[in-house]
This record gives C-alpha cells, structure tokens and sequence, in this order.
C-alpha cells in the first residue's frame, strides 16, 4: 500500500463506534490492508491490495459484516480479528493466481497428469519398440481424467480433482480424491495409482516451481501419504499357496513342457518357465536377457536389473543355476550371437481370405498378457489351480531364506530391498532360522534328586 496510509482504531468494536461513517483501513503488509467501511445500517470488512498485473491499481474483495456489538465471535457477523484472518488469506490468494498465470495459463493437476502419462507412454513405447499405453496412463485415465465411452465401457467422467489448479491445491482436495475412489479397488491397485499421482504432481511441480509454492510438495506428501495399516499384523506379500516345495516346483516344469509339446510352443514355453522357477525373476528381466547373459562356464545367469526405482542399478545380477537349467537353454544358444534376446517366440498373422493362422517370424516376449493362456493350461496339468507365475519369485525367495542364506543376498539375487524381504516374508525368515535358534537353547530350570535341590555351576 502507499506509504501515506493513514491506520485507524478499528479493532474493537468500541473504537469502531466512535468513528464516523466511512471507510477506515489497518495495514497487513507494505502492499495489502483490511478496511473498514462504516455505513448507516452496521460495518462490512473488505480486503484491498496492489494489483502486480494488468489493470488497477488495487483490487479489493468483500470479506464480511463487522461485529460492531462486541468482540466476540458471532454466527454470520466477524471481529476485527476474524476478518484479518480471512482478509490475508483472500490476498494470498490472489497473488498466488497472478504469480501463476503471469508466465503462461494456470497449471491444473489434468495439465500434470497428462505430462505425466505422455511421459510414460514415451518410455513404455521405447523399450517395446511400439507405439503402446502405460500401465499408469490407464490407471489414471480412468480415476482421474476420465475416459469416453469405449465398446461395452461405459464413459467415466473426470475427478474434480483434475480441474483443481496446483497454485491452490490443498491437501483436503487429495485426501477427497482418495476417499471416492470405489471401494473394489484392490490395495496394490489403488496404492500404484496413488504414486503415479504423487510422480505427476511432483514432476509438475520440478518443471514450474517458479511459478508454484514452495509449500506445494508438503501438500502432495501429505494429501497421499501411504496410509496406516488397521491391524497390527504385517500382511504378507505372499500367500501359502504360493510358495512351492522344489517337487512342486519341478511338477509345474514338467507340465509345462508338456504343454509345450502338446501347443507346438517349438520349448519357448518350457524354457521361459524354466528360468521363471530358476531364478524368481520378473517377467520383464527376463524378456531382455541377451545370449550372452547365459554363462555356462561359470553357471550361472545374469539378470538383468529391474526398472523400479530411481536408477543407480548395476547392469544385470549374476544368479547361480544348475546344469539341469544351462542344458534346458542350449537351443535357445546354440549359433546365436550374444547380443541378440535370449527367449523369443513365435508370432502369427491370419491369412488373408481366410479364417487361418500361419507363422510370421519369431520375436522377444512382450507382455505378461502372453503367458496368461498357456499359464492356465500348466496350472491345471500340475493340479495347482490356484498358483499364479509370480509363485514361482515367492517360492525363490522361501527357498533362499530357508536355506540360511544372509537376507541381504536373497535381496540382491532377487533385485528387491532388504526392507522389502522383512516386511513380507518375515514370516519365513523365522521359519528359515528356527533351527539356528534351536541350537542357542541350554538347560535352566534345575534338576532334583531325591528331594534335594542340585545347583547349576556359576
């Protein structure tokens, strides 16, 4: 404000009384104020501040009617006090508003969810090498931008927290966000939609952080924070009929090498749950290991490393095997340069004018999706309806903790977090080091012999 401001004794309703009508100001900074406008029917507040953009000098916005009774808070009138308040919040406001679009249009959270899903559209189609729609871009067309009526699909309309701009996003409008979420939705499903939210309101935020608030990042921490769990029991990752003994194992392997033979999968089938039971890698390290990558001299496998996280990973990580899985992967060696993927599989194309298929090359694996037919075929040869393909990384990792290896190494051959493994596989940590603790237990209750106590050696 200009500094011939001249404040007057507006903040009791005694002093106001004693003024005659007018408007009277009370300074919030060198720039804003709150007013007094005393009329002949009671006093209203309004805030005035100087207008930085285009136009005015100053704007100003009603705040409310005065208490002129007393100092007390009354329903439906403000003291000096409750208008200050909301006085500098309208101000704060405003300048925020102006601070945003004073370089461009308002960043709403639709503009960052759609930066976002670009993003990983990009990624998703370079690694594939085609044009395909991220996990995430799914996840959040549909809880969150919505999505026009697609086939059977009925239309989704968006969230209203996709119209919210970022300058003003609070942290009630993300905590709203997540209680409409419907309440079917799975656990891991709404969590992996919550971080890709968090990633494209934080990604947003690192591009245009001269134009937003500081204060931004704390709101999107803690508006989608991970929440409490209800009980007090760590739930775990796995189920019990997803871990399988080694026989289990070997009987899903021998199905599946039928199937393989029955489906005319020429053993790509076999050798890709071959190395799925091996090592208890993801589906996607698998799909790009290379040839060379199988190193039979020394016998073992290098895995290449997951895409979770932040980088900062080694290339791939050597995982022991035996002969019996080196031998299983010659053909998928024998004449092959090293630099080439080392599991593919046939692909087909219809021919034309006709309702048949035939064989159009051989290509790496792309998708989990492609192992959901065959998958069910081996599931019911084995007699395990129930087991999933992710089983077979359960049952690796059971297996590597039961066999007392340092939970560190079970972590590092499975390319997950030591924190990860406690969490949810606790259970088998215990199990797996029962008989290691068996072995620290010694006599401490003293033995009697005829009615006299003998006394354990200090």
């Amino acid at each position: 404000m200009a500094k011939t401001l001249n404040e007057a004794p507006i903040t009791t309703a005694s002093a106001r009384s004693k003024l005659a009508a007018g408007e009277y100001p009370r300074r919030l900074d060198a720039d804003a104020a709150v007013w007094y406008r005393k009329g002949k029917r009671g006093g209203v507040w309004f805030a005035r501040w100087r207008n930085w953009g285009e136009g005015a000098n100053y704007l100003q916005l009603s705040v409310g009617p005065a208490n002129d009774v007393n100092d007390k808070p009354t329903e439906g009138l403000l003291t000096f006090h409750q208008a200050e308040t909301l006085a500098r919040q309208i101000v704060q406001q405003a300048r925020q508003e102006q601070k945003a679009v004073a370089v461009g249009p308002a960043l709403t959270v639709r503009g960052a969810v759609e930066a976002y899903i670009a993003e990983r559209d990009a990624r998703e189609s370079r690694r594939k090498g085609r044009a395909v729609r991220s996990d995430a871009g799914q996840r959040l067309g549909r809880y969150v931008l919505g999505q026009d009526k697609r086939g059977s699909q009925e239309a989704i309309s968006a969230a209203p927290l996709a119209s919210v701009t970022l300058h003003m996003l609070k942290e009630s409008d993300l905590l709203t966000w997540r209680a409409d979420l419907p309440e079917e939705l799975k656990g891991s499903t709404e969590q992996r939609l919550i971080n890709d939210l968090k990633a494209a309101l934080n990604g947003a935020y690192a591009t245009h952080r001269e134009r937003l608030e500081p204060t931004l990042p704390a709101v999107i921490k803690h508006g989608l924070k991970a929440e409490k769990s209800d009980s007090d029991d760590a739930v775990p990752l796995a189920r019990d009929n997803q871990i399988l003994t080694v026989a289990q194992v070997g009987t899903v392997i021998s199905a599946a090498r039928e199937i393989d033979a029955e489906q005319d999968w020429d053993g790509d089938l076999f050798r890709f749950v071959v190395v799925l039971a091996a090592t208890g890698a993801r589906f996607s390290q698998i799909a790009r290991m290379r040839v060379g990558d199988v190193q039979r001299a020394q016998g073992r496998l290098m895995i290449p490393s997951s895409r979770k996280g932040r980088g900062g990973k080694i290339a791939g990580v050597p995982y022991p095997v035996g002969k019996d899985v080196l031998d299983a992967l010659l053909p998928a060696t024998a004449r092959r340069r090293n630099d080439e993927i080392l599991l593919e599989r046939w692909r087909s194309k219809q021919v034309a004018g006709s309702i048949g298929w035939e064989r159009a090359g051989r290509a790496p694996w792309q998708s989990p999706s492609e192992l959901q037919r065959p998958w069910n075929d081996v599931r019911q040869r084995a007699r395990m309806p129930a087991v999933i393909p992710y089983g077979l990384r359960h049952s690796s990792i059971v297996r590597g903790i039961r066999a007392n290896l340092p939970i560190r190494l079970v972590a590092a051959l499975h390319d997950t977090s030591v924190p990860m493994i406690e969490r949810h596989y606790g259970r088998w940590i215990v199990d797996g080091l029962e008989d290691l603790a068996a072995k620290a237990i010694v006599p401490l209750v003293p033995t009697q012999d005829n009615g006299n106590v003998i006394r354990i050696g200090g």
